[in-house]
């Protein structure tokens, strides 16, 4: 008898020991799923912070950036209308081109660098003769970034350190410099940026490019006195960087109005994402302390 006493009190001892450890096994498997939870919150909740804080450095930076392309419109416009008035078109039996890519260095501003880059890619994909005979110019690395993978042998040079800081008529003199020491000589050519429409629209649009002697031999240019060989060329510098300056305000005013649309839109969903991991979380929680209940209910009724 009493040894199947000491049967009993020891199954139920082992029936305990098993209870228990079960038990704790769910609260750690609780446990840790909630902490997984609470984890990931509070890191979505810190990218929110970012996105949030982007987003307002970002509409500082438009409201500046659309302020000076009013200012830098006549530049542009103008030198494009004296294009246009005075009939200059690229000389015939030259094939050489040059294309400039206005983008910047920075990211985080959803695909306005990548239609640059995928304009200028389809046109030379469409085209092996075009190909073949076509330089690129990358104003800012992201253009770089992508035209280099299809195309390294047709980049001519890369302008980097570009977005950081608004771009500056001193800016655009540097690149048209370059262009104009580089020993390049093409026939034709156009710039590749962002045209900024409103706050929630750009598209991609060119402004052409014309060598000197394309600009001599207008068929409208003898309606200008005093035009020499010198007057010409500093016309040149002057137009080509205008041309250059008014493309790159173009670019970072479309830049920053994209960077706050891209950042509006990640603290949005952000804050989706925290509502479904605060509900998951409550009911994580919600079901390990139920559990937890049921579990001491259940080993209470076991020992009576």
């Amino acid at each position: 008898m009493f040894h199947n006493i000491g049967l009993t009190m020891l199954r139920q001892t082992c029936n305990r020991l098993q209870l228990t450890a079960t038990t704790q096994q769910q609260q750690q498997r609780g446990m840790a799923t909630l902490k997984t939870i609470s984890m990931r919150l509070k890191s979505v909740k810190n990218i929110q912070k970012i996105t949030q804080s982007m987003k307002m450095v970002s509409a500082a930076k438009y409201n500046h950036a659309e302020r000076d392309l009013r200012q830098a419109r006549p530049l542009g416009e103008g030198t494009k209308q004296f294009y246009e008035q005075a009939e200059i078109a690229a000389p015939e039996g030259d094939p050489k081109q040059l294309v400039v890519a206005i983008t910047s260095d920075r990211g985080l501003c959803g695909a306005v660098h990548t239609g640059v880059a995928r304009s200028i890619r389809d046109s030379l994909l469409a085209d092996s003769q075009l190909r073949e005979n076509t330089k690129i110019i990358c104003v800012g690395e992201k253009s770089k970034a992508i035209l280099s993978r299809l195309f390294p042998n047709n980049i001519l040079f890369v302008a980097s350190e570009v977005g950081r800081k608004p771009p500056t008529f001193g800016d655009a003199v540097k690149v048209a410099a370059e262009i104009m020491n580089s020993g390049y000589e093409f026939g034709s050519g156009r710039i590749v940026y962002n045209k900024f429409k409103s706050v929630v629209s750009y598209k991609v649009d060119q402004l052409p490019l014309f060598d000197k002697s394309a600009v001599s031999t207008a068929p409208k240019m003898s309606i200008y006195d005093s035009l020499d060989e010198s007057v010409i060329q500093s016309y040149m510098e002057f137009s080509l960087a205008s041309l250059l300056f008014y493309s790159m305000k173009e670019g970072a005013c479309s830049e920053q109005s994209s960077r706050m649309t891209a950042m509006d839109n990640a603290s949005k969903n952000a804050g989706e994402m925290i509502d479904k991991l605060t509900l998951t979380f409550n009911r994580t929680r919600q079901a390990v302390i139920t559990r937890e209940l049921i579990e001491i209910i259940s080993g209470a009724a076991a020992l009576d």
